[in-house]
């Protein structure tokens, strides 16, 4: 893709130019807690001041260098992140998870440098290594080049600016490179189906380790729009007084955030009326829970966006130009193209309803051409069917189109089962029994194969909305599951059993673990006879 160019997306996002002056915001943020001051907010002028490209630079590392950030996704991170990519650096991620870590711990073990920032509750309580830097100590070399501006690092066109790993919901975990190509990807994809402008404020609760982190970045401020940082839990009314205080114009959202804020009403009384829209990744939607959702904001509509680390956006999304309908997708992304495989491996149809697998056509504007860990043409495109010549691109879901021309994910191909003889996908099994029992707040449909052979039976692992709630009869949960099963999907599909968990299992990325929960459940299977 654009042989012998030249290029810097982090200058992109800096320059000024006919969408941003220097005194235009470009970030606003608050912490949790200080949830009653006034939203805090950097212009593009204090960015640019505050960049630390300067001191990367005096660190002496070779250009190309991969440099770590291990940080959640706050003002300081994205300033570095951005500084990384300006000096010609390689951004590259450790992910923390859910989990409290001493984070310097785990840089300790593993970088032979670290750059420490404290936080506001610790201060500079550890004691660091020989060759460790504050953070204060680290931007004091910054002084000597105050009102430099730092000479961005052009790159070839291939070279990487990102180095992310995915979720590995389709096999080993893979570490894939964004090239200079891939912001623009997700800049594309943000102007074209969520209409980010100048004069936006784009909220979306992520962490740099999933790619919406750096979606965000680019998605923002290639377009000259201004990115909210929430740093906290998005699951409180604290985020929900945040989108109101900073007027957010577009609020991206996992649907598992939304289901919480739905059985919690924790957003209830604040003014979402500066939304133009939502958007929504990283799992199957709700019809109900988005209905709700939108008429938070007046009922302005909600974009499904559904693509993958290794495409640098998406390929599916909704449009303002089109008639949307809740919890699909209208259209291939600008630039792709979708096929639906039959049950011979082949596409049907371009414009023919049906169920299958999803491939790509292989020729997309800023996706992945290799890995650092694996073969990329075996794990994307060996054994796949051609079109027109070109080899079709793997990707792994399940997807519907339906006769409208509409189009609705099913989960992962591997997150299909067999019951009774019949394909069916975890997420529609989920969906309705989702909706079976107020007391629910989430489901997992597994089909766990019997000890000694035979066709798998339905096991449905519930999160009961009160983590505290032991009194609920769940054979009559059960009984439950399967009137509306029966009713509502297949009169032949039967739940074998009911089992309370706290949590599902979850990548980093939000989607859900199948594969880890029917492992346990095959076990308790085998030990209890299920």
């Amino acid at each position: 893709m654009l042989p012998g160019a030249f290029v810097n997306p982090a200058k992109n996002c800096l320059v000024v130019n006919s969408k941003r002056s220097l005194d235009d915001i470009v970030i606003r943020w608050r912490d949790e807690g200080d949830d009653d001051l006034p939203v805090k907010s950097m212009t593009l002028k204090d960015c640019r001041r505050r960049l630390v490209a300067h001191a990367l630079d005096a660190l002496g590392l070779d250009r190309g260098s991969a440099i770590a950030i291990d940080m959640p996704m706050n003002v300081y991170s994205v300033i570095i992140y951005l500084a990384i990519v300006l000096a010609g650096y390689v951004v590259d991620f450790i992910i923390r998870g859910e989990k409290r870590l001493p984070l310097y711990r785990v840089v300790e073990a593993h970088a032979p440098m670290a750059i420490v920032i404290p936080s506001r509750s610790s201060g500079f309580s550890i004691k660091l290594r020989n060759g460790d830097f504050s953070w204060p100590d680290f931007i004091e070399r910054v002084k000597k080049f105050k009102g430099n501006v730092f000479k961005a690092v052009e790159q070839p066109i291939e070279a990487f600016t990102n180095i992310l790993f995915s979720s590995g919901t389709t096999g080993e975990p893979k570490a894939i490179p964004w090239t200079n190509v891939t912001p623009f990807k997700a800049a594309a994809d943000a102007w074209c189906h969520m209409d980010i402008r100048r004069g936006d404020t784009v909220a979306w609760p992520t962490n740099l380790g999933w790619m919406m982190g750096p979606w965000l970045v680019y998605a923002s401020l290639l377009n000259g729009a201004s990115m909210a940082l929430y740093n906290g839990s998005p699951l409180g009314a604290g985020f929900a007084k945040f989108v109101q205080d900073a007027k957010v114009t577009m609020l991206g959202v996992v649907p598992s955030i939304v289901r919480t804020w739905k059985s919690t009403n924790c957003i209830a009384g604040y003014d979402w009326s500066y939304i133009r829209c939502f958007s929504s990744t990283g799992e199957a939607s709700n019809v109900d829970e988005y209905l709700w959702l939108m008429g938070r904001a007046c009922y302005k509509p909600v974009i499904e966006y559904c693509g993958g680390t290794e495409i640098g956006g998406g390929f599916v999304s909704g449009s303002f130009l089109q008639p949307q309908s809740l919890a699909a997708f209208s259209t291939p992304v600008m630039g792709c193209r979708l096929f639906i495989l039959g049950d011979d491996g082949h596409p049907i149809p371009e414009d023919a309803p049906g169920t299958g697998e999803l491939a790509l056509g292989p020729l997309m504007f800023g996706s992945s051409s290799m890995l650092l860990n694996g073969s990329h043409y075996d794990v994307y495109f060996k054994g796949m069917a051609t079109w027109n010549g070109l080899v079709l691109r793997r990707h792994g879901d399940v997807f519907e189109r339906s006769s409208r021309g509409y189009y609705r994910a099913h989960g992962r191909a591997d997150d299909t089962m067999n019951i009774g003889g019949i394909k069916v996908s975890s997420v529609e099994i989920e969906r309705i029994c989702n909706a079976a029992d107020r007391s629910v707040l989430e489901t997992a449909a597994i089909g766990v194969p019997p000890a000694g052979g035979g066709p798998e039976r339905l096991v449905i692992a519930v999160v009961f909305k009160d983590p505290h709630n032991s009194k609920t009869d769940l054979d009559r949960l059960r009984t439950s599951f399967n009137s509306a099963v029966q009713k509502n999907l297949n009169p032949l599909f039967k739940v074998s059993h009911v089992v309370a968990v706290s949590s599902l299992p979850r990548t980093a990325t939000n989607k859900v673990m199948r594969r880890v929960l029917r492992k346990q459940l095959a076990q308790f299977h085998h030990h209890s006879k299920l």
